[in-house]
């Protein structure tokens, strides 16, 4: 697994080398410090996993996750910080990130890239422990305004719960196939990029 870390305090770069480093199934390939330097770097090296902070001078680490992602939707970024900030959550599943960790949790930084490379989704219990009131904040949406069925909305309820394809389609008796084409359908009608997006527009607009 390749991986590029980019933070902007060399020695917590350094140290996270160290520790990724430890285990031979991971390849550190390049760090960095800023945000700008992040999409250099991954441009240059199209990492397996990007390893990033999210307060950075300049470009932070969520704009540029925005931009990596614009240049390739494959991408998978993993944010290490130190903030629990609702914001920081929230724009982190929108932009498509696929984890959110803090840095005191270092022994499980090796897992969840692991994770992340492996195509989960990752965030620390700290992080899981605020979703329920993210989730909880009312914000008024009109779906409808989207041409958003109500079977539809259904559907994005069982995305939004965690459920996959084919627990959706047992749940809701339809066939996985139905299933897939109600999200690929959902997903254009948003403007959104994938099932982590849809998840997190729920919770922002419920």
């Amino acid at each position: 697994m390749r991986v590029i870390i980019v933070d902007d305090d060399t020695l917590v770069a350094i140290s996270l080398q160290t520790i990724l480093e430890a285990d031979e199934e991971v390849e550190v390939v390049a760090t960095g410090n800023s945000g700008a330097v992040a999409i250099e770097l991954y441009k240059e090296h199209k990492p397996d996993v990007v390893l990033m902070d999210i307060r950075m001078a300049g470009m932070t680490g969520l704009e540029a996750g925005e931009q990596i992602l614009a240049l390739d939707n494959q991408a998978k970024i993993l944010y290490l910080t130190t903030f629990m900030d609702d914001e920081y959550i929230v724009k982190a599943l929108a932009i498509g990130a696929k984890g959110y960790i803090l840095k005191q949790d270092f022994e499980g930084i090796v897992p969840s890239l692991k994770a992340v490379y492996g195509g989960q989704s990752v965030f620390g219990q700290d992080i899981v422990e605020k979703l329920p009131n993210l989730m909880n904040q009312k914000r008024g949406f009109d779906y409808q305004s989207y041409d958003i069925s109500e079977k539809e909305y259904e559907i994005i309820e069982e995305v939004a719960a965690g459920y996959s394809n084919k627990e959706i389609a047992g749940r809701l008796f339809l066939s996985e196939g139905t299933v897939r084409n109600y999200i690929s359908t959902i997903l254009e009608k948003l403007a959104l990029r994938d099932r982590t997006q849809l998840a997190c527009f729920y919770y922002k607009n419920k």
